[in-house]
Parts: C-alpha cells; structure tokens; sequence
C-alpha cells in the first residue's frame, strides 16, 4: 500500500517536470516576466506584448546554446 500522501509528491514532480523540464532558465524568464507584466498592468500600463517578447527571446537563446553543444 502506498503512503497516504504519496499521490502529492507524484503531481509535485510532474508539474516540475512539465514546467521546468530541461531548461530551467526558459522557466525562470516566463515566471519573471508574468510577474514584470503584472506589475505593469497595474500601474495602468498595457503589457501583453512582454511575454511573447521573452519567449520568443529566451527561445532564440535556447537555440544558440543548444547548436553550440552540437558542434
């Protein structure tokens, strides 16, 4: 029989995993800028643009890197 809780660390690592996965930066730069577009949004500044702006950034980054460690 499992232990009572088991269940709570089985969705804890998925969610780890899903989120996180191998790149922890790219985790790291959505969560910031969600907080940075908050932030914005209420001081009254329109901030829908800053999200796609990071990941679209933090994708090309990605990439550099991951073409560095092929060669």
């Amino acid at each position: 029989m499992p232990p009572p809780f088991s269940w709570i660390v089985a969705i804890g690592r998925f969610l780890y995993n899903f989120i996180v996965g191998d790149d922890w930066t790219m985790a790291a730069a959505v969560a910031i800028g969600l907080m940075l577009t908050a932030v914005l949004n209420v001081n009254h500044i329109v901030a829908w643009w800053l999200i796609p702006l990071i990941v679209v950034s933090m994708l090309g980054i990605s990439l550099r890197r991951a073409s560095r460690k092929a060669r």
